[in-house]
């Protein structure tokens, strides 16, 4: 097979002739690749639409349900990084499969669930656990299986397709299916799609590791878990406290730590998750310095090309996810839409995601990753713009729909080509590392996005809907921030090369 300009013969012991046979069998195996990040970024909305009813059926409060999800976004960006590294130890097939066999059987104890307790253990631990046992071997295997970055770009272009689709179809779905059958049959899907995802993934060639394992890093697990966890834990207060000064009283126990008025709790709970950040990265260099394996290599953070491409990763599942929950809460609040009808007001955007995702090989072979992410931010941009100025409480649904379809084209160009920005900026053996942070990225901008769109909604800082235009305004200002940093990444991306640095080469 052909490879891209720059692309490695030989890394991890791995030759090209022993690639090849990868390479071939891994057209079979991108389905079930593809169906584990959907059923994980499904996991992740669907929930959304059916909390009233969980809540009345399972003996618990929607506050209780919405801690529940939380639970599960912390869990599962917490644990990425640490969940990436043992890719590198276990194999990549081997923590694929364990992450679907745990996250299988959280889906099933929470269609079980009659009390909360064990829905957090199912749905939010379990669940969250699998997903970063699982989500990393997704794009390290597609990385390392096609060296070709055109190549590359269709098959993460079907996975960015699937993680979209996921996210944006997750309400629908999970509305359809608790309207006419029951929250628990939302569970049962899940359980079934990773059945199927379990049977197909046997097809799954993965190269394997020559020399020893390595040492999994279990200090810097811990703080770099901590550090996530804090800070995503934070901005997703936001919505209770606000972000500059506090909504209400924040207190431990009966005990008032800040005063309502008192500077905002989320900054405490940020601070605090940088302090454990810094902790990390400085012990990470200091076990480099001592000569042992850290849980992530502290030269990824010294590549321009991938460090804007994380910055665009993050700004773009911001974006979407901060847009969805903007736009479905207007539908329901202002418009009085039943979950279903939300749904399907998305549509457009599910419909555009897919058909740009299914284009990204053949529009890799056109323009460069840097020109995609681009365009995909300006489509973003003029898409919110469009439901911004022709969305209104009385206006027709068709008057959405072309806004929404932009959205999603935007999103579903941009996705792929950020994706295979940062993956192809460096080696086979970083691929394990960078993939976690990646991931890690992409989570902490989901959540920010959801914390800051809706803290603007609580606020109601605005007379009458005028919230939720602010709430739109904000995020067309942070799309046109990742147009500005798109530009700034270097014309030539960097990609996989011989040497043990990434090597620039033209995409």
């Amino acid at each position: 097979m052909t490879t891209g300009g720059g692309a490695h013969a030989d890394h991890g012991g791995m030759t090209s002739a022993a690639a090849r046979p990868a390479v071939a069998a891994a057209g079979s195996v991108v389905l079930p690749l593809a169906l584990a990040q959907f059923v994980c970024s499904y996991a992740g909305s669907n929930m959304n639409v059916a909390i009233t009813t969980i809540a009345d059926d399972i003996g618990t409060t929607v506050v209780g349900m919405q801690t529940t999800i939380t639970l599960f976004t912390l869990t599962m960006a917490s644990l990425m990084i640490p969940g990436s590294k043992l890719t590198d130890i276990w194999g990549r097939k081997v923590c694929f499969m364990w992450g679907l066999a745990i996250y299988g059987t959280g889906a099933l104890l929470a269609s079980l669930a009659q009390g909360l307790p064990l829905m957090i253990f199912g749905y939010s631990l379990l669940e969250g656990v699998g997903s970063a046992l699982l989500i990393p071997p997704i794009y390290i295997l597609v990385t390392v299986l096609f060296t070709d970055t055109k190549t590359r770009a269709k098959y993460f272009g079907m996975i960015s397709g699937a993680a979209g689709l996921g996210a944006a179809a997750g309400p629908l779905i999970g509305g359809l299916i608790t309207s006419a059958i029951s929250w628990r049959a939302s569970f049962i899907l899940q359980v079934l799609i990773v059945a199927v995802v379990a049977i197909l993934a046997r097809k799954i060639d993965d190269p394997p590791r020559v020399g020893a394992a390595p040492h999994f890093d279990l200090g810097g697990a811990v703080l770099s878990a901590a550090g996530l966890f804090f800070v995503v834990y934070g901005i997703l207060q936001s919505s209770t406290y606000g972000w500059f000064s506090s909504r209400q009283d924040f207190t431990i126990g009966s005990t008032v730590i800040i005063p309502k008025g008192g500077i905002s709790p989320v900054w405490l709970f940020i601070a605090i998750g940088a302090i454990f950040l810094a902790w990390f990265f400085l012990h990470i260099r200091s076990t480099e310095k001592k000569g042992h394996d850290p849980l992530v290599a502290i030269r990824l953070f010294h590549n321009k090309t991938s460090n804007l491409g994380l910055v665009t990763q993050n700004i773009q599942w911001l974006t979407m996810q901060g847009s969805f929950f903007v736009i479905s809460v207007f539908m329901q609040d202002v418009r009085h839409y039943s979950a279903v009808q939300t749904g399907l007001m998305l549509t457009p955007t599910t419909i555009g995601v897919l058909l740009l995702a299914a284009a990204a090989e053949r529009l890799a072979k056109r323009r460069s990753q840097r020109f995609l992410i681009r365009r995909g931010f300006a489509a973003t941009v003029i898409g919110l713009l469009l439901v911004l100025a022709f969305g209104r409480a009385d206006s027709s649904v068709w008057s959405f729909v072309p806004g929404l379809f932009i959205v999603g084209a935007g999103i579903g160009v941009m996705l792929t080509s950020s994706v295979n920005v940062v993956q192809s900026a460096f080696p086979e053996k970083d691929q394990g590392d960078i993939s976690g942070v990646s991931r890690s990225v992409s989570n902490l901008g989901s959540s920010l996005g959801v914390a800051l769109a809706g803290s603007v909604l609580a606020a109601e800082v605005l007379p009458g809907n005028r919230d939720f235009a602010l709430s739109l305004i904000i995020m067309i200002v942070i799309a046109a921030i990742g147009f500005v940093t798109a530009i700034l990444i270097p014309k030539g991306h960097a990609t996989a090369a011989p040497a043990e640095s990434a090597q620039p080469a033209t995409p």
